[in-house]
């Protein structure tokens, strides 16, 4: 997956989560499953492009 494609899913989900966290509430079941998705599109990011620039 690219970088730009990787950042707009990391935005669509941020947006997602905000919208059911003001409808849910964040301690809803369905704002932790968003959060977790986040986290693991955020990692992705930080493992694909985040690291190998450290290291150059």
């Amino acid at each position: 997956m690219c970088k730009q494609e990787l950042l707009t899913l990391i935005e669509q989900k941020r947006s997602e989560l905000i919208q059911v966290a003001m409808k849910s509430g964040l301690s809803s079941s369905a704002a932790i499953r968003y959060s977790q998705e986040l986290d693991a599109l955020l990692n992705e990011y930080n493992r694909s492009f985040i690291k190998k620039v450290q290291t150059h």
